[in-house]
């Protein structure tokens, strides 16, 4: 049988963090001013009076130069604690970090290859 109240601080932070934004963003819907108007609806470009529409858009180059920083940034996060823990692992660890390692490389080579890295 499993002993609940070994969770007890588990639950009270899961509780409290799921508590908190939800908490800011009742309390802000209801203390902020509700005022529409030309001036509201506006865009704000620096005090200076917008050119032009709103929505532009953006060559599809640039979100795919993002997703594969973020991907291969994400990844290498995981490298860190195999790293710290290089010494107690051993070899079989090594071994599969390795693989991780050169499929990073591989998916780095295919997204250079496809031009997902070129900004021009």
């Amino acid at each position: 049988m499993f002993l609940l109240h070994e969770y007890d601080i588990f639950w009270a932070f899961l509780i409290i963090s799921g508590a908190i934004p939800i908490l800011a963003f009742v309390i802000s819907g209801v203390l902020a001013p509700i005022s529409e108007g030309p001036e509201k609806l506006s865009s704000y470009e620096s005090g200076i009076e917008p050119m032009g529409d709103a929505w532009l858009q953006f060559r599809i180059r640039y979100y795919m130069f993002a997703l594969v920083f973020v991907v291969f940034d994400v990844e290498t996060v995981f490298l860190y604690p195999w790293a710290m823990s290089f010494d107690v692992l051993g070899v079989s660890v090594f071994i599969e970090a390795l693989i991780f390692v050169l499929i990073l490389i591989v998916g780095s080579l295919y997204a250079w290859r496809k031009g997902a890295l070129e900004w021009s």
